[in-house]
């Protein structure tokens, strides 16, 4: 098995200090948000959702499982693509059926939060987790 995917891209230190950091709060953000989700992950959206149950799980393991392995940087990719799917997901929930704006300055519904967290996940899934990771200790850099 190839497991270049796993490998990371090779950084100067500062931007591998930024990696961390982001990794740090933005996981951390992700497990906050899948918490309530996995206490519940086939039935999360309620009763009357028409979302599938499968659905519902794979978008409560990629936010709580994802954010653990973000904060301990391990199988960051994997992580990321799970994340990259589920908020592409919320983007078109909340702006296509739902109608939300992107940003709603009153403080009501809108899809910003799901293009952040989308655009973060694409950066960990094309760099990987940085050098200050379990991928690197694991997989190493694909300069080795």
């Amino acid at each position: 098995m190839n497991l270049d995917f796993f490998k990371n891209e090779t950084l100067n230190l500062k931007a591998d200090i930024a990696i961390l950091v982001a990794r740090m709060i933005c996981g951390y953000a992700f497990i906050l948000h899948g918490w309530g989700k996995i206490q519940d992950p086939f039935h999360w959206m309620g009763p009357d959702s028409s979302v599938p149950s499968i659905f519902q799980f794979l978008a409560a393991l990629s936010e709580f499982g994802g954010g653990i392995a973000w904060v301990i940087g391990l199988l960051t990719r994997l992580a990321s693509f799970g994340i990259v799917c589920t908020m592409i997901v919320a983007a078109y929930f909340h702006s296509i059926i739902l109608g939300d704006s992107f940003i709603n300055l009153t403080g009501g519904r809108s899809y910003e939060l799901a293009g952040v967290f989308f655009t973060i996940s694409l950066v960990f899934l094309t760099v990987g987790a940085g050098r200050f990771s379990l991928d690197q200790k694991i997989f190493g850099s694909k300069s080795e």
